[in-house]
């Protein structure tokens, strides 16, 4: 029960922030970087190096790299977005 409670305030807080202009999360990779992200990958380079060569050019996180996890997630759903395109 405490559990719950402790969910049901941590969502209320989430939706006032992003009622006051807050966004909840870390900066997402943009789209201009995305053709970078898949030349890289392209040419076999590791999800370590190809977030090395990846910069945040917008918000909190500018001029920092993203995370692996970061990268790895918007290739898959790129991925995921250009399979369900050439899916007849």
């Amino acid at each position: 029960m405490e559990r719950e409670y402790l969910r049901d305030r941590t969502l209320e807080g989430h939706e006032s922030a992003r009622n006051r202009g807050k966004t909840i999360g870390g900066a997402g990779v943009t789209d201009d970087s995305m053709p970078m992200a898949l030349h890289l990958r392209d040419q076999e380079m590791s999800l370590r190096d190809i977030t090395k060569r990846l910069v945040i050019t917008t918000g909190a996180k500018k001029g920092r790299h993203p995370s692996p996890a970061t990268v790895m997630r918007m290739l898959r759903e790129h991925e995921e977005q250009t399979v369900t395109v050439s899916a007849p």
